[in-house]
């Protein structure tokens, strides 16, 4: 499955990184989108800030907080993901409900717990 990682980090300590590894892991498809440069398990962070053109998109998993998602809403959305997971801390009313009526699955969950408990 094609997963974005949106607030992906280099910074081992954040969980951003841990869901990059265990996606990997996992044997899922990885693309880091980022403000800062570099890599996490082979795949570098793209730029958020310039909306790359990603295709077949499953799962958008959010590591940003609610008050830096507004920006990002259209892009978001435009990535047709079937899903996205608002993982602790990035739960966003406004976001869910936007994604609910394009027929976007939303999940308040933990991308490390699905993945641990085989509910990814």
């Amino acid at each position: 499955m094609n997963t974005v990682i949106i607030g992906a980090t280099t910074n081992t300590e954040r969980y951003a990184y841990r869901a990059a590894e265990m996606l990997t892991k996992y044997g899922h498809e990885v693309f880091p989108l980022g403000v800062k440069k570099g890599s996490v398990f082979g795949k570098e962070i793209q730029n958020i800030h310039t909306r790359p053109a990603l295709e077949e998109v499953d799962t958008v998993t959010l590591y940003i907080n609610p008050q830096k998602q507004s920006e990002w809403y259209d892009y978001i959305i435009g990535l047709k993901p079937r899903r996205i997971i608002f993982n602790p801390g990035t739960e966003n009313p406004e976001l869910e409900k936007k994604a609910e009526e394009q027929g976007i699955e939303v999940l308040e969950a933990c991308t490390l717990v699905m993945l641990g408990t085989n509910q990814y």
